[in-house]
Formats: structure tokens, sequence, C-alpha cells
């Protein structure tokens, strides 16, 4: 089993595309290689297979990154299951996993974060948790979603080592940013993730 993140970048023409497009390909460069695993198509499109045990991570890890910029978010749909056909891009590949993303994507409407796969049961009720998780990290401002996200890439670092990290910003700002962006519910969000997901 596999996931698949499909995603677009919401209100992209309002922001210089040079700005957000760097930062998302970082994220993508740390999860695999272009074109086989990623591709960022029709300006603002992507889409991104990745372990499912790592799917859920990575797709804070993206809205983090694209929270940076104040006027930007990101919708994505994970789908999880397998690879029956794997082209030399993403896009060509086939597959129950490609099939669950982009179904769910077509789905999204005012939700910008929901997963799908073979059991109905697990996807009720870790969406009910994302879309709860998602009502905090939707209003995320571009200081409270840098400290996020460099909370998720450095998880063993203390608030101070982050403050370090983060240059010039005080222990307290961190303890904010984290309390504030709900930085403790979404790595329980995770680890139950991780937990339920493996039962597939």
């Amino acid at each position: 089993m596999v996931a698949v993140i499909t995603g677009d970048i919401v209100n992209s023409r309002l922001e210089n595309p040079a700005k957000w497009m760097k930062q998302l390909k970082e994220v993508l460069e740390r999860e695999g290689d272009e074109p086989k695993d990623w591709e960022i198509y029709r300006g603002d499109s992507f889409q991104l297979r990745i372990q499912t045990s790592k799917a859920l991570f990575v797709a804070f890890l993206i809205k983090s990154t694209i929270k940076h910029f104040k006027d930007l978010d990101v919708r994505m749909a994970i789908g999880i299951g397998n690879i029956d056909y794997e082209g030399s891009k993403i896009t060509e590949s086939n597959g129950s996993a490609f099939i669950r993303s982009g179904e769910c994507f077509e789905t999204l409407k005012k939700e910008t974060l929901a997963i799908r796969s073979k059991s109905i049961d697990f996807d009720r009720k870790i969406n009910l948790m994302i879309s709860l998780a998602i009502l905090t990290a939707n209003t995320w401002t571009p200081v409270s979603s840098e400290i996020i996200k460099a909370a998720l890439l450095h998880p063993n670092k203390n608030q101070k080592e982050l403050a370090q990290l983060l240059n010039k910003k005080s222990q307290g700002t961190i303890s904010e940013g984290l309390k504030r962006g709900g930085y403790d519910e979404i790595q329980r969000l995770l680890e139950y993730y991780q937990e339920e997901v493996s039962k597939l």
C-alpha cells in the first residue's frame, strides 16, 4: 500500500509563484524524486507518492509551508491503496491509490484536507478528526505556520532550541505559536493516524 497526495494551491495568483514554488519543491524533494514520485503541473497543482505512514505528516508539513504566505492556502486529498501501473512520471501512474486520491480531491468543497482508503470506517473517523484539526490549521498566521513547520521538522528540539533555529524569536513566542497552532493536538492526531493506518 502507498499513499498519493493530490493538491492545489488556493489563491495562487495572489502571490508571486517564485516565492511559494521554491518552498513547496523543497518539501516534495525531501520525500522523493521528480517526476517519478512527485510533480507540479498546471502551475499550481501537485501530486506526491509517499509511504502511507508518512502521508498525513507530510500533508501538515505542506500546509505549514504554504501558510507562510498570508493570502495562500492549500487543498489536499490523500488516497491510500495500491499502484497497478508505474509510469516514468507520477501523473502517468495508476492504481487504487491514485483513483481514491483523485476522487477524494473532487469531493473537497470547504474542506482543505481529507483521506480516502478502502475502509469506510477508518475514513469516517480520521476525516472527522482532520476536519477539527484543520479548523485550527486554517487560521495559522505566517509566524505560527513557520513555528509549526520547524517543530514538525525538528520534533526533538525544545522550545529554546526552536527559538535559536528560527533566529531572534523568544521562547515565549515559540510556546505561544505552538499552543495557538494546535501543535500538541496535531502530534496526537499523527500518532493515532499511524496506529490506525497500519491496520488497513
